[in-house]
C-alpha cells in the first residue's frame, strides 16, 4: 500500500442499503466481464505463442477495462493520442483504478510492485495481462533494468508511475528517475520514446473531491466498496502529453523531470478551472 500520507484520509458515509445494492450487482457484473474475458485472454495466448507476438490479447484487456468502467459509471474522456513508438508511458498515480483507466484508453503493459501479484482478484488480472513486477528497492534496480530492456526489445510498450506511490489524486509528487534508466542503454537510447500522461480524477456530485484518490493507510477493500456503491456518475479525464525521444535528453534524471513538469502542469491547469 502507498506510503505517502500526507493530508487527512477522506471519511466515507455508510453505504445505503441501494449502495449495497449497486455495489453487490457491479461486483459481480465485473467479475463475470474480467473473469470471462480472462478466460478469452488464456486461449488467446496460447494461439499468440507460435508467433512470437501478441496482436491480439491486448485488444481484450483493453475491452475488458472499458466494459468495467462503463459498469462503474466512471466516465472516460480522453485528450491527445497514444503515441505508436517504441517506449514507454509515464502517469501521475492515484488509485487501483488507474489500472482499468490507462488500459482502457490505450494498450500496454503495466509496470507495479511486486505485492500487487498476490492481491486477491486484481492479482490474478494483472499476472494475465502480462505485467511486470519489480521490488520497489534499490538492490533490484539491475534485475529491474535487465526486465524493461528485454520487454522493450520485444515490443512491448510499458506503463510505470514515476511516483512510486498513489496519493489523493489532487497533486503530483515528484517522480522518481530510477525506472528511467533502462531507455538510456546504449543499444536502446536513439529508437525509444516516453510519453508522458496525466489522469484526473472527478468525484461525483456532492462527495470529497478525493474520492477516488487510494493513499495512505486506506484499505483496499473499503475503498473498492465505496466506489462500487457509488449512486452518482464519476468521470476521469486522460491527456496525452507529445512523447518525447529519449535521445533529447542528457539524462535520466534530465528526462523524469521533464515528464515530472509535463504531468503537474496539466493537472494544476485542469484544477484550476474546476
Amino acid at each position: 500500500m502507498s506510503l505517502w500520507t500526507d493530508g487527512a484520509e477522506p471519511v466515507f458515509a455508510r453505504l445505503s442499503p441501494i449502495g449495497w445494492a449497486l455495489a453487490l450487482v457491479r461486483l459481480l457484473l465485473i467479475g463475470i466481464v474480467v473473469y470471462g474475458l480472462m478466460v478469452v485472454l488464456a486461449v488467446t495466448r496460447l494461439m499468440e505463442t507460435p508467433f512470437g507476438k501478441r496482436p491480439v490479447s491486448p485488444y481484450i484487456v483493453q475491452l475488458a477495462c472499458i466494459i468495467s468502467l462503463r459498469i462503474l459509471r466512471l466516465g472516460l474522456a480522453v485528450h491527445g493520442t497514444p503515441m505508436q513508438h517504441r517506449g514507454a508511458v509515464v502517469s501521475n498515480h492515484s488509485s487501483w483504478l488507474d489500472i482499468f483507466v490507462l488500459n482502457a484508453a490505450q494498450r500496454v503493459y503495466f509496470v507495479s510492485k511486486a505485492e500487487v501479484s498476490k492481491w486477491p482478484a486484481i492479482g490474478l488480472v494483472a499476472r494475465s495481462t502480462g505485467t511486470v513486477f519489480i521490488e520497489r528497492k534499490s538492490s533490484h534496480a539491475r534485475k529491474h533494468k535487465s526486465q524493461f530492456e528485454d520487454r522493450l526489445i520485444a515490443g512491448d510498450r510499458l506503463l510505470f508511475f514515476p511516483e512510486g506511490t498513489s496519493t489523493d489524486s489532487r497533486r503530483v509528487i515528484p517522480f522518481k528517475s530510477t525506472l528511467f534508466a533502462a531507455f538510456f542503454s546504449p543499444h536502446l537510447v536513439d529508437t525509444m520514446w516516453i510519453q508522458p500522461v496525466t489522469t484526473i480524477y472527478h468525484a461525483p456530485k456532492g462527495e470529497d473531491p478525493r474520492f477516488y484518490g487510494w493513499w495512505g493507510e486506506m484499505g483496499f477493500a473499503g475503498h473498492f466498496l465505496h466506489i462500487l456503491g457509488a449512486r452518482r456518475k464519476g468521470q476521469v479525464e486522460i491527456i496525452f502529453h507529445d512523447p518525447v525521444a529519449v535521445s533529447d535528453f542528457a539524462s535520466r534524471k534530465d528526462l523524469a523531470r521533464y515528464c515530472e513538469q509535463a504531468v503537474r502542469a496539466s493537472l494544476e491547469d485542469v484544477m484550476g478551472q474546476n
